[in-house]
């Protein structure tokens, strides 16, 4: 290569990398030097643009193609040669003639076109929404044909309600919520599906800094918590925990349903003496020193399901190809979040005032998993929060034991059925075929709750096994 001089340059691998790499290994030209260059296309690094000046939607393409890539080319060191070899633009103009990623929406609603394309959706302002968030700013609807309106609401009742009435098209729910509002518990009875789980993991018990030498919770009689909603896996996982431990959640303690964004202030007030919550208010109670992290939700269950992304089955049934297109969206984003590298990236995205309204630094702790926990110590927890969409229908069985076992839900219960008809797994792993995402087996996947399996199809045997409960 007579007259070149070749510069080793990183091949970019995520949204951000590609977003201020977007010709990286073209410049083959003899009178110049093979080096980065800067989307701008001026001969200046591309790191002298921040990620921040990024329109977020091209961030959004940036990962569609990436994700095609990878998906053409699974093994990271093929893949890397093949976009070192032949550069990105002619990489992706060459796949682009096989697999026209700009006609492939057009094309598909040439053949099923949408029913419905305004749609509004509901969210709570926490990060176990991130994936339903995100998806606007960095154009995931767009991209499947919809215009989207995100509604933030001030709790889960009205959540509740605005779905219900047909205000919201489709919205975030805590994962219980779609289970009980089918069953009529709480509310009239009404379809409603979990289409995807929107977060696994990402949740804490939070206590007052008065309780630091107070550490072991059956020492709690008397505590007052606060929970974001009865029907909630906070709820749940708060009981199982305090009983475990010897501690009746219905006589020696008082849980307060309270709104994710009022929890730090009752904190702060003496109101309670902590919450299981979502983030980041468990990391917004450390940031104000206020509150300690005591135990993350992932050391009761490690990859527990906490919130959903759901629809009533009259929207389905309506808006099939809406619905489609919608599953799409939110998967796509699911998969985005799900890479480590790109989290930092996703804090910038959701922080403004129109989505968390929340300081960057505190997304940053609680969505890359290093953190400060109150106690003076700087903790590294790459799982402290996932986002896996997966809606396990054995998830919404063990919902269903604790609404047993709780006295939320009388009498039998029919475990199977009702998990099969809310909890839509046949469909999240069809639209993940299609997208290329890996399609896991199974519907009943077991896990562990403080070490104890659980087992769908032994539902009751595991609910006659607590010593203590209603059921």
């Amino acid at each position: 290569m007579q007259g070149y001089t070749v510069k080793e340059v990183p091949v970019p691998d995520t949204p951000a990398e590609m977003a201020t790499a977007a010709q990286p290994y073209d410049a083959y030209d003899s009178d110049r030097p093979l080096m980065l260059r800067c989307t701008c296309g001026a001969d200046h690094a591309p790191q002298a643009h921040a990620t921040a000046d990024v329109d977020p939607e091209t961030l959004g393409r940036s990962f569609m193609e990436a994700a095609l890539v990878k998906a053409l080319f699974p093994q990271d060191a093929l893949r890397r040669g093949f976009l070192k070899a032949v550069g990105r633009r002619t990489a992706m103009a060459a796949i682009g003639s096989l697999v026209p990623m700009a006609s492939l929406q057009a094309m598909a609603q040439e053949k099923k076109p949408l029913e419905k394309k305004d749609l509004k959706i509901g969210f709570i302002p926490i990060t176990c929404a991130s994936p339903l968030i995100m998806a606007d700013p960095l154009g995931f609807y767009r991209q499947q044909g919809l215009s989207v309106t995100l509604q933030k609401t001030a709790g889960w009742a009205l959540i509740r309600d605005k779905i219900m009435n047909r205000e919201y098209d489709a919205t975030h729910f805590l994962s219980p919520m779609p289970i009980a509002i089918s069953l009529g518990l709480g509310s009239a009875a009404q379809a409603m599906n979990v289409a995807t789980i929107q977060n696994i993991n990402g949740q804490a018990i939070t206590l007052a800094l008065k309780h630091k030498g107070n550490r072991d919770p059956k020492n709690w009689k008397g505590f007052k918590f606060a929970i974001p909603f009865e029907y909630s896996m906070h709820n749940f996982l708060l009981r199982y925990y305090l009983a475990e431990n010897g501690i009746n959640p219905d006589t020696d303690v008082q849980l307060r349903v309270t709104p994710p964004a009022e929890m730090v202030a009752n904190l702060r007030a003496g109101n309670i003496d902590g919450f299981l919550g979502p983030d980041p208010f468990n990391q917004r109670a450390v940031f104000e020193e206020v509150g300690f992290i005591h135990i993350l939700s992932r050391e009761i269950w490690d990859g527990h399901p906490c919130c959903a992304f759901g629809v009533p089955e009259a929207f389905i049934q309506q808006n099939p190809n809406t619905f489609a297109a919608l599953y799409r969206s939110v998967l796509t984003a699911a998969a985005m979040a799900r890479r480590a590298k790109d989290r930092e990236l996703i804090a910038k995205v959701i922080a403004p005032a129109q989505y968390l309204n929340q300081p960057e630094a505190v997304l940053n702790q609680v969505l890359t998993g290093k953190f400060a926990d109150g106690l003076g110590n700087v903790r590294n927890v790459p799982e402290r929060a996932d986002f896996d969409p997966v809606p396990w229908q054995s998830m919404a069985v063990w919902m269903l034991t604790q609404m047993k076992r709780w006295g939320y839900v009388k009498g039998e219960v029919n475990y199977k059925q009702v998990a099969e008809k809310v909890f839509l797994i046949t469909d999240a792993k069809k639209y993940m075929k299609e997208l290329g995402q890996p399609v896991p087996d199974g519907a009943y996947r077991k896990f562990k709750v403080m070490g104890k399996e659980f087992d769908a199809a032994r539902a009751d045997d595991y609910l006659k096994s607590f010593a203590i409960g209603k059921a």
